[in-house]
């Protein structure tokens, strides 16, 4: 099982992800006063993404980074990126000059073989989460806090399970051995399968904080970086084995370890779940699950 936590988090955390300094300034303003009032006006320069205020690598600049309003849905952008929840997909939107609402949605899927305790399995991991974020910027430039809820998450791996004919097996210390396939007795070698949950907090607190504005970024390209972590819950473990399993490897002591009233039945069984139980404690860290995320954004004015 170890080998299934080492397989799962080299998948999750592949992407490289590469963090850009962030440079932004403020838009420059004048004072300029009449007969009859007074205000503050921004340079024209400033108010174009092109002009007046440095482009950020992030894509962040300020909430006036390019021209028009800065009210509800004045704003717009869409992209794609990649974190261990998966590909991501995500739109957002202005709500106010310092505030956007982002969607995401994420997904991907992974097959592989692995040996865990003798017995072998083909394990499929399945990525497939959305959520929604609200995406602060505190200090006028493209860092952001982005507090969010993961809304939907049916993140987990599955596996099915075989230990061939005469071949040994371990759980929770106890060496036990496949049965031959016997039409007289029934007998069968073992097989199985098992799940692996990492969703067991439904909807899940989502914290990250990053650069890059997804819907106002500078000349409209943006490149934002999250990090922080999404509180899944304790992952979950649940493995059923079926056939028969011997005490040696001679085979002269079998039995069918779905038999309650059986001593090998009954032996398999409670080390089975002794063992998952050890599983889950190895696997325990992931219930506050990683986000490292990397992507591209681009977003346009609607008015």
């Amino acid at each position: 099982m170890k080998r299934t936590a080492l397989f799962l988090a080299a998948s999750l955390l592949a992407a490289p992800l590469v963090v850009v300094a962030q440079t932004s300034q403020y838009a420059p303003y004048q004072f300029s006063s009449s007969a009859t009032a007074s205000s503050f006006v921004a340079d024209d320069a400033g108010l174009e993404g092109e002009g007046g205020q440095a482009a950020s690598p992030m894509g962040g600049g300020s909430p006036h980074s390019w021209g028009g309003g800065n009210g509800l849905l004045s704003h717009v952008g869409f992209g794609a990126g990649i974190s261990p929840l998966g590909i991501q997909l995500q739109a957002a939107t202005s709500i106010m000059a310092h505030l956007n609402v982002r969607a995401t949605g994420n997904f991907f899927n992974y097959n592989t073989n692995f040996t865990s305790n003798g017995i072998s399995a083909t394990g499929k991991l399945n990525l497939a989460s959305a959520g929604v974020s609200a995406d602060f910027y505190p200090f006028h430039s493209g860092f952001r806090l982005s507090p969010g809820v993961l809304l939907y998450n049916q993140n987990e791996v599955a596996a099915n399970a075989n230990v061939p004919a005469g071949s040994s097996f371990t759980l929770n210390g106890q060496t036990y051995y496949s049965a031959n396939t016997n039409a007289v007795t029934g007998a069968t070698p073992i097989t199985g399968s098992g799940v692996l949950a990492l969703n067991a907090t439904k909807p899940a607190f989502t914290i990250t904080a990053g650069f890059g504005n997804t819907a106002r970024g500078s000349g409209h390209w943006a490149f934002p970086v999250d990090v922080g972590v999404a509180f899944i819950g304790a992952p979950t473990i649940k493995v059923n084995l079926a056939g028969w399993a011997c005490y040696d490897a001679a085979q002269t002591d079998c039995a069918n370890i779905a038999d309650p009233t059986n001593p090998i039945g009954q032996s398999v069984q409670s080390n089975l779940t002794t063992q998952e139980a050890k599983w889950t404690n190895d696997l325990n860290p992931l219930k506050t699950y990683p986000i490292l995320s990397a992507g591209v954004t681009y977003s346009f004015h609607l008015r």
